[in-house]
C-alpha cells in the first residue's frame, strides 16, 4: 500500500509533464491509463478542462478509464487505440475495448474519434449520437456491419473502416453528405448500395481488397470524386460512365478479373489496369480440386512406385501429394504405371530466361503410352512470391519442354493438367503470357501486365490465321538506376513478341509502348530516345532507332514492324546503349544469394549447407538457430536460375559418407530460387582433436561437379575465370571425452541385414553409424519405432550410466524384432522424420539408394539382368 501511495505521489508530481495545455497524451508512456486514473483523483479540476486525450487500449486499466471519460465534457479529440503491443511474429495485438458506455453521448463537443486497432464487433449506438464528429477512425477492428444510424453523422468528413469484416453497407451511408474521404479497403464487401452515389462531396474513396464483382451505376453521380481505388477485387466489368467524372485523376483497377475495358476507360490517362486478364478469350476460372467420382482411390506408400490401372479407372495419390486421375475407360487393357520423383537436372530441365522452377520432376512410365481419355494430373508447387506479372503453368517433355493448358487451385497451391500420354512433368512460374489469333481482318492485342502496351494488326497483315504471344517485363526505375549506376537513364517495360510463323507480316504491325516514367511528349528530348531490338538466342541488343519511324504522343511511343522480336525503349544520354542493355538484361536474370554452412548443436560433425535468395536469409537463419550454429551467411553472390555449383571441404576436413552426388569430397548443387538447395553431410578429420579443435572451411565454386580440380584453380579467388563463390569457416570442437564413443566401440553386436536385395540393406555397421548421430532424444525415436515404454525403461535402467549403450540397445532391439519384416527400412525413415531428425532420415535414404545402385550394377556385370536372362533363355531353347 505504501508503494502504491508513493507511486501515486510521483505521478501527481509528474502531472506537469503529462498535462500540456489542454492536451493529455498518455499513450506514449508506460502505464498511461494508470496515470490517467491517478490524475483523475489528484488533479480532477484540471482534467475536466482537457480537449485532447490519447490512451493506450492494450493496458488492463483501460476499462476503468472508459467510465471516467464521459465526464470530460470539453473533449474535442479522443484517441483510444490498440496496437501498441506485438506478438512473437511482429503482429500488432488488438486493444481490449469491445464497446463504449452509453454515457459517451455526453461528449457533444467531440469532433475527432479514433478507435482503431481494437476488438469492436459492432459500432456502439452512442458513437452515432455524436453529432459534431468530423473524423471517425475504426480501422483494424472486427466490424461485420454498420448500424443504420451511421447516417446521423451528417458532419463527418473522414471515415476509416479499413481492415474490418464488413460484408454490406447500409443504405444510410448515402446520408453522409459532408463526407470527403472514405477508406473501406480490405473488407468483405460483395455489393455496394446504390445510395453510395449520393456522396457528392466525396473526393477520395478506397474500396480495394474487397470481393466486388460489379459496381452500381450511381458511382457516376459522385461528381467531386478525384481518386477511386478499386484494385484487388473481383470486378468483371467496369462502368464506362466513370470516364465522365469531371475531377477524376486516378482510377485504380489493378488485379481484378477484367477481360475487356470500355474504350472510354482504356484511353483514360490515369487508369491503372495491371494484373487483369485483358484480351484473354478463354475463361481461366480457378478450378478447385474435386474428388473424382465413381472410381477407386489408392494411396501409395513411400516404398511403392508402381500401380495397375484397369478399365474401371482409379484415383492415385502419391506420398508427396501428387494426384493422378484415370477416368473409366482411359485404358482398354490393364496397364502397369510407374512413377518417380526426380531432383531437377539442369541438363534435362531447360528453363526460359525468366522462368522459375516450382517443383521437382515427375516422371510417369511407360513413356508414350496412349490413353483413350484424358488423364488428369495434380502437382503441388512451391508458392511463388505474389506478382501479377507472372503465372504458374505445367510443362511436359516431348523432345523439348512444351507448355500445357493449366488450371490453378490457389487455395491448395496445386497445378492441374490433362494429358493423353505420359512423360516428364514440371511446374514453373513464367512471365504472364497474352495471346491472340490474328485473322485476315486484323485485331488488337493488349498486355494484362501493362495495358498501355498495345499491338495493332491491320486488315491484310496475314493471309492465313496466325497465333501471336506477348510477354512484358517491367523494370522499376530504382532497379534500373541500381543496375546501371546512372540516375539519368530510364527505360520502358521490355516487350517480348513471338508468333507461330517465320514469315514476315504482309503489312506493318503497329506497336505502342509507354514512355519511360517521368517522360512525356512535352519534356521529351528525341536525341535521348533509343529503340532497341533484342535477339533472345544470342542475348544481343541492337539500336534500331534510325531504322524505324518513331511517333510520340503525350504518353506513348508508336512504331511499326514487319516481324516480331524483343523491343526495349530507352531514354539516356549514353552512346553505346546496346551494351548497357545487355548487361542490365543479364543482371535482371540473376538472383542475389547467400550461402549458409551450419553445424548441428548436438552433433558438430553434421553440416547443413544451403544456397538461398537474400530475401529469405533472415527467416531461414531464424528457423535454424534452435538446432544449428555457425558463421554468418556469406557475402551476396549473383546466380542464374538452374545454375550448377558445388561445395568442397578444405583444410583437413572431409566428408564421411559415400554419396552419389559427391566426388572426392565435393558435393554438387543446382540453384533453383524457389526450391531448398540444401544438403546435410557428415564430416570428419584425420587431425587429432584430443588436445585442440580443428579449424577447416567449406568453399563454394561455380560450375558442374568436376572429376578433379587443380589445386591452383581451387585457390584462385579473383579474375574473370575464377570459379570461387564463397568460403565459410568450419570448426570441429576438441573432444571432451571418449567415454561415449568407446562404450560403443566395445559393444559387440552380431551381423545384421535389414531389408532385401532390391530395396537395399542396412547392416550392423550402418546402425552403429546411425547411433552416433542420436543423442538424448533416443527414447522419442524408440517410441516412434514402436518400442513399448517398458522396453525403453528397461534399456534406460540397464545402461543408466552409459548413453551410448542405451542408444545402441534401443536400435538393435528394434532391428532384431524387425529383421524379417517387409518395409522395416521405410518404417525407420518415417520414425526419424517424426522425431524431427530429417538429417538421419536422409542419410538412411542415401545409404539405401547407393546400395540399390550398386546391386543393379553388380547384376548387370554378372549378366543377371532381365535383358541378359532373356537372351540366355533364347539360347538355351535353340
Amino acid at each position: 500500500m505504501a508503494e502504491l501511495l508513493s507511486w501515486e505521489a510521483d505521478t501527481s508530481a509528474a502531472a506537469e509533464v503529462y498535462l500540456a495545455d489542454n492536451r493529455l497524451n498518455l499513450d506514449v508512456y508506460p502505464n498511461g491509463t494508470r496515470h490517467f486514473l491517478v490524475l483523475c483523483n489528484a488533479r480532477r479540476e484540471e482534467l475536466l478542462q482537457i480537449e485532447f486525450l490519447r490512451l493506450n487500449c492494450n493496458e488492463e486499466e483501460i476499462s476503468s478509464s472508459l467510465s471516467i471519460i464521459p465526464e470530460l465534457r470539453q473533449l474535442k479529440s479522443l484517441v483510444l487505440k490498440g496496437g501498441h503491443l506485438w506478438d512473437e511474429y511482429g503482429m500488432c495485438l488488438p486493444g481490449l475495448v469491445t464497446t463504449l458506455p452509453v454515457e459517451f453521448t455526453h461528449l457533444q463537443h467531440l469532433t475527432h474519434l479514433d478507435l482503431s486497432f481494437n476488438s469492436f464487433t459492432s459500432l456502439p449506438e452512442c458513437v452515432t449520437d455524436l453529432k459534431e464528429l468530423t473524423v471517425l477512425l475504426l480501422s483494424h477492428n472486427k466490424l461485420a456491419a454498420l448500424p443504420d444510424s451511421i447516417g446521423k453523422l451528417v458532419k463527418l468528413t473522414f471515415l476509416s473502416l479499413m481492415k474490418n469484416q464488413l460484408r454490406v453497407l447500409p443504405a444510410s451511408i448515402g446520408e453522409l453528405v459532408a463526407l470527403q474521404r472514405a477508406d473501406l479497403s480490405e473488407n468483405e464487401l460483395e455489393l455496394l448500395p446504390d445510395e453510395i452515389g449520393n456522396l457528392c462531396s466525396c473526393t477520395w474513396i478506397d474500396l480495394s481488397g474487397n470481393r466486388l464483382k460489379t459496381l452500381p451505376s450511381s458511382l457516376a453521380n459522385m461528381t467531386s470524386l478525384g481518386e477511386l481505388h478499386l484494385h484487388s477485387n473481383q470486378l468483371v466489368t467496369v462502368l464506362a460512365s466513370l470516364a465522365d467524372l469531371p475531377n477524376l485523376s486516378r482510377l485504380a483497377l489493378q488485379n481484378n478479373s477484367l477481360r475487356s475495358v470500355p474504350p472510354e476507360i482504356q484511353n483514360f490517362p490515369f487508369v491503372h489496369l495491371e494484373g487483369n486478364p485483358i484480351g484473354e478469350t478463354d475463361s481461366p476460372e480457378e478450378q478447385d480440386h474435386a474428388e473424382p467420382k465413381e472410381v477407386v482411390s489408392r494411396y501409395l506408400t513411400s516404398n511403392s512406385d508402381s500401380f495397375t490401372v484397369t478399365a474401371e479407372g482409379c484415383n492415385v495419390v502419391l506420398p508427396c501429394g501428387i494426384e493422378i486421375h484415370f477416368p473409366p475407360e482411359a485404358v482398354s487393357l490393364a496397364a502397369v504405371i510407374s512413377c518417380n520423383i526426380i531432383p531437377p537436372d539442369p541438363q534435362q530441365v531447360k528453363l526460359g530466361h525468366h522462368d522459375f522452377l516450382l517443383s521437382p520432376v515427375l516422371e510417369l512410365l511407360p513413356h508414350g503410352i496412349q490413353f483413350e481419355k484424358e488423364v488428369m494430373i495434380w502437382m503441388p508447387y512451391i508458392i511463388p512470391r505474389s506478382d501479377h506479372r507472372r503465372e504458374v503453368v505445367m510443362r511436359t517433355f516431348n523432345g523439348s519442354w512444351t507448355n500445357l493448358e493449366t488450371k490453378i487451385s490457389k487455395s491448395r497451391h496445386v497445378a492441374c493438367c490433362r494429358v493423353l500420354h505420359f512423360s516428364w512433368f514440371i511446374v514453373i512460374s513464367r512471365l504472364r503470357e497474352n495471346r491472340c489469333t490474328v485473322p485476315m481482318e486484323g485485331t488488337l492485342l493488349f498486355s494484362s501486365v501493362d495495358p498501355n502496351i498495345k499491338v495493332t494488326f491491320p486488315s491484310g497483315a496475314v493471309n492465313h490465321t496466325r497465333s501471336v504471344k506477348m510477354q512484358v517485363l517491367p523494370v522499376a526505375v530504382e532497379e534500373l538506376h541500381e543496375l546501371t549506376d546512372d540516375q539519368d537513364s530510364l527505360a520502358s517495360p521490355l516487350l517480348c513478341l513471338s508468333q507461330n510463323s517465320a514469315d514476315n507480316f504482309l503489312k506493318p504491325v503497329k506497336i505502342q509502348l509507354p514512355l519511360p516514367s517521368g517522360i512525356t511528349g512535352l519534356n521529351l528530348d528525341r536525341s535521348k530516345v533509343h529503340l532497341l531490338h533484342g535477339d533472345p538466342e544470342v542475348e544481343d541488343w541492337m539500336d534500331i532507332t534510325n531504322q524505324v519511324v518513331l511517333e510520340f504522343t503525350h504518353l506513348y511511343a508508336i512504331f511499326e514492324v514487319n516481324h516480331f522480336s524483343w523491343y526495349w525503349l530507352w531514354y539516356t544520354t549514353k552512346t553505346y546503349v546496346g551494351g548497357i542493355a545487355q548487361k542490365v538484361y543479364e543482371r535482371l536474370r540473376r538472383w542475389q544469394v547467400n550461402f549458409l554452412a551450419r553445424q548441428r548443436k548436438r552433433d558438430p560433425e553434421q553440416i547443413f549447407l544451403q544456397c538461398i535468395p537474400k530475401h529469405k536469409v533472415e527467416s531461414v537463419c531464424k528457423n535454424l538457430q534452435k538446432r544449428y550454429w555457425g558463421p554468418e551467411p556469406s557475402d551476396i553472390v549473383e546466380m542464374f536460375e538452374g545454375e550448377e555449383f558445388f561445395a568442397g571441404f578444405e583444410k583437413g576436413i572431409e566428408i564421411v559418407s559415400d554419396r552419389p552426388d559427391c566426388i572426392d569430397g565435393r558435393i554438387s548443387f543446382t540453384f533453383y530460387s524457389h526450391l531448398k538447395n540444401s544438403k546435410e553431410v557428415y564430416i570428419s578429420t584425420l587431425d587429432d582433436r584430443k588436445t585442440q579443435a580443428v579449424k577447416g572451411q567449406v568453399s563454394f565454386y561455380r560450375g558442374s561437379l568436376p572429376s578433379n580440380i587443380p589445386e591452383e584453380a581451387a585457390r584462385k579467388r579473383k579474375g574473370p575465370d575464377s570459379m570461387w563463390l564463397a568460403t565459410l569457416p568450419i570448426k570441429l570442437p576438441k573432444q571432451k571425452t571418449r567415454l561415449h564413443n568407446e562404450s560403443r566401440k566395445e559393444s559387440s553386436y552380431p551381423p545384421l541385414n535389414l531389408g532385401d536385395e532390391e530395396t537395399g540393406y542396412l547392416t550392423e555397421v550402418n546402425l552403429l553409424s546411425i547411433a552416433r548421430r542420436i543423442g538424448p532424444e533416443w527414447q522419442n525415436i524408440g517410441i516412434n519405432l514402436g518400442l513399448t515404454y517398458s522396453q525403453l525403461e528397461r534399456i534406460a535402467h540397464n545402461h543408466r550410466d552409459d548413453l551410448g549403450k542405451q542408444i545402441l540397445e534401443m536400435l538393435f532391439t528394434w532391428a532384431r524384432c524387425n529383421a524379417n519384416v517387409s518395409g522395416c527400412i521405410s518404417h525407420l525413415i518415417e520414425a526419424m522424420k517424426e522425431s524431427d531428425r530429417e538429417d538421419i532420415a536422409e542419410e538412411i535414404h542415401s545409404i539405401i539408394e547407393l546400395g540399390k545402385k550398386k546391386y543393379r550394377e553388380s547384376i548387370y556385370r554378372v549378366g543377371l539382368s532381365q535383358e541378359s536372362s532373356n537372351e540366355d533363355s533364347a539360347i538355351a531353347m535353340v
